[in-house]
């Protein structure tokens, strides 16, 4: 029977874009704790395994790049290389090439073109390892996928005498049912050693009434040949270890004996150079690229598909298959009940309804949880932006997080990175120092940009805090006049010289560089932060620094409402917006010069807004002592909305009007109604906004 494992490709893509990510962040703990062996063997692993599946699916490119990178990695962490800032940075480079390659399998897209340059440099740092190195299984294997000129051929005669080993090998029946295929190990064997002698063990094998062609019942003994030791070899077979006979074992000769190079056989296969790559042989290396300060970011490449998945706990499925059949049985019940309805079976009726609306409730909730993701997959990837644009800019700069377990909706993180990633690029370019000024200011040479998440309320506030020089207002100010932004005339509060950042277009740098200086950062992360129906305010300290702090709601699809009426029509007010309702007196409706209508609340002056007159709706109940006001609150600003009557709380599905309308100021979205009617759903961050524009209307016309 011949298996398909087609169906198992997507599977693979998942995790090696997870591998993809764990060199990243373990390269980047390197550049921190160098040498560490526990970290390079974490690199080596992720490493292996993306080679490893990729000769299952026939990925010969991925295959090929990656062997190139586990020569340098192995090399590295059996101490024939020192780590260095440099190699590390390259290493860098080869992990996103690696990750394009994954996309370019995925998605068709062409693969990148930085491969045959970074195939040259990881050739170039194996050609500077001892003479030894020089003949060594790593060399030959660069040797493989790069142009003969690159990498030095092996001396005619090999050394006398190389080591030889046993192997020793029965897998785990169930070899295959894991993915895993006995004739890949075999090649990469053959590519760690020269394989002198292999002995088959078919004991094992079962009559025909009882074979299983899914399951593996051979054994293999190798007798190999190699200079690089054991580890490379117990290597080959670590995701084949378990529960399987794995014996390594050496032997012991009589004399040496001389044999070929080792790997030459291995690399026979593949003796086509590289297109290209000796045409790139002569360009800067990427360690010269950032010396002159014009090395690209490269972080931020990712596939599209990345997050096309959600890999759900057991536990969660299994609770949803419990909270179904609990569903069915309520469902059930009801459906009996009615079917033989009679006056006395009311409070029976009732009581099955409510069971009925409570496992709803319950399943609805668990569900919406299957989407929760923690927004720590989105802060992994901004060590490296740092990291870039630290060795660009000449700074030094840490990444600190908190809070990363926090959980957010499926759809927001995936449309956070970006607003994100603006954020984390403008502290490190605009707002940490370089060391040397730090010093001057008394700061640690190190700055620190801080990600943080938690929740309040029903929303998930995310902050990016750095310890910079803060923000500059009178430079912001005088910038804003130089674009236009701002009259010479307008006052305003620091706060809002602050917001000005957010303006399109804005932007304080002096001059253009790869980095920044076009002013297409900040206003897009409002844009967006906006398109999510959350906001983003900045706050700033001179010489201590500033924080960006983003809220979004936990969820884009229910949200807890309070149903008001006015005139004719019904909105939704969310729950967590409102401090409170109430009818006010008389004498606590005033008007005062500057704000306009003003409700007093307990002493407090809060802005009336007349959402009759802001929708142009038509009402008899204009006077807020017989309608109902209902007190909001965000960001520290309040408001009172004047509206008619209050129908009740529930949970409401939002449906947005950008898909089949357009966007509109003050509403988040609609919704459908338990009477099949529809009702808009009202931002209090926008219904804020329109009001200071209402009430300078109204005054206008008064």
């Amino acid at each position: 029977m011949q298996i398909d494992l087609s169906r198992f490709k997507d599977t693979y893509f998942e995790e090696a874009t997870d591998h993809v990510a764990t060199i990243e962040s373990s390269l980047l703990t390197l550049e921190e704790r160098s040498g560490d062996r526990d970290v390079l063997d974490a690199i080596f692993r992720a490493a292996h395994s993306v080679k490893g599946g990729s000769g299952i699916f026939g990925l010969t490119a991925i295959g090929e790049f990656t062997h190139a990178l586990e020569s340098v990695l192995d090399r590295l962490r059996e101490g024939e290389i020192a780590c260095s800032r440099d190699l590390v940075d390259l290493l860098l480079q080869a992990n996103d090439v690696l990750r394009g390659l994954l996309a370019s399998a995925r998605t068709g897209v062409p693969e990148p073109g930085e491969r045959d340059a970074v195939l040259v440099s990881l050739g170039e740092v194996l050609k500077g390892a001892t003479a030894s190195e020089a003949t060594s299984e790593a060399t030959a294997a660069v040797a493989a996928v790069l142009p003969e000129s690159i990498v030095d051929a092996a001396p005619s005669a090999a050394p006398a005498g190389p080591p030889q080993w046993r192997v020793h090998f029965v897998p785990n029946k169930d070899l295959f049912r894991q993915g895993l295929d006995p004739l890949v190990l075999f090649r990469d064997l053959a590519e760690v050693s020269h394989v002198r002698h292999v002995t088959l063990h078919e004991e094992a094998l079962p009559d025909h009434a009882t074979f299983d062609p899914e399951s593996c019942y051979l054994g293999w003994t190798f007798e190999v040949e190699t200079e690089g030791g054991e580890g490379p070899l117990r290597d080959v077979f670590l995701f084949a270890e378990d529960d399987a006979v794995l014996e390594i074992t050496p032997i012991v000769v009589a004399a040496p004996v001389a044999v070929p190079a080792a790997g030459v056989e291995a690399s026979s296969k593949a003796t086509t150079p590289v297109a290209g790559a000796a045409a790139a042989a002569p360009q800067a290396s990427a360690a010269d690229e950032r010396r002159l300060g014009q090395r690209r970011v490269l972080a931020d490449r990712r596939p599209a598909a990345e997050n096309a998945s959600i890999r759900v706990a057991t536990e969660k499925v299994d609770r949803l298959i419990d909270l179904v059949g609990e569903v069915v049985i309520s469902q059930s019940m009801v459906a009996n009940i009615i079917d033989t309805f009679t006056e006395d079976k009311l409070l029976t009726l009732r009581d099955a309804v409510s069971v009925l609306a409570r496992n709803t409730r319950e399943l609805q909730e668990r569900i919406m949880g299957i989407r929760m993701m923690p927004v720590g997959g989105v802060f992994a990837r901004f060590p490296r932006v740092v990291h870039d644009m630290a060795g660009a800019l000449g700074k030094d700069i840490a990444v600190v997080f908190e809070g990363e377990e926090t959980e957010l909706d499926k759809g927001v993180i995936e449309q956070i990175g970006d607003p994100l990633t603006h954020m984390v690029r403008n502290a490190a370019d605009h707002g940490i120092e370089k060391p040397a000024d730090r010093i001057a200011a008394g700061k640690p040479a190190q700055g620190t940009i801080r990600l943080s998440a938690f929740t309040r309320g029903g929303n998930v506030v995310v902050e990016v805090a750095d310890d910079g020089k803060g923000l500059d207002t009178e430079r912001i100010r005088a910038k804003a006049l130089s674009q236009g932004l701002i009259s010479e005339h307008e006052t305003l509060t620091e706060e809002q010289v602050n917001a000005l950042i957010f303006a399109p277009g804005f932007s304080t740098a002096d001059q253009v560089s790869s980095l920044s200086g076009r002013g297409v950062g900040m206003d897009v992360v409002r844009r967006n932060v906006q398109a999510l129906n959350g906001t983003v305010a900045v706050e700033s300290k001179p010489g201590k620094g500033s924080l960006c702090r983003i809220t979004l709601p936990l969820t884009l699809a229910i949200l807890d409402g309070q149903s008001l009426t006015v005139g004719r029509g019904q909105y939704v007010l969310p729950i967590t917006s409102i401090v409170e309702s109430l009818r006010p007196r008389p004498q606590d409706v005033q008007v005062v010069v500057g704000r306009g209508e003003v409700v007093l609340v307990r002493g407090e002056a809060v802005p009336l807004v007349r959402l009759h007159r802001l929708f142009g709706v038509t009402t008899d109940r204009t006077d807020p002592c017989t309608g109902i006001v209902v007190l909001v609150e965000h960001d520290g600003q309040r408001a009172a909305l004047l509206g008619e009557e209050l129908l009740g709380q529930q949970q409401v599905v939002i449906k947005s009007l950008d898909t089949h309308y357009r966007r509109t100021d003050g509403v988040m979205g609609a919704t459908i109604m338990g009477d099949g009617s529809v009702a808009l759903i009202l931002d209090v961050p926008g219904l804020l906004r329109l009001a200071g524009q209402g009430r300078r209307v109204a005054e206008s016309a008064a």
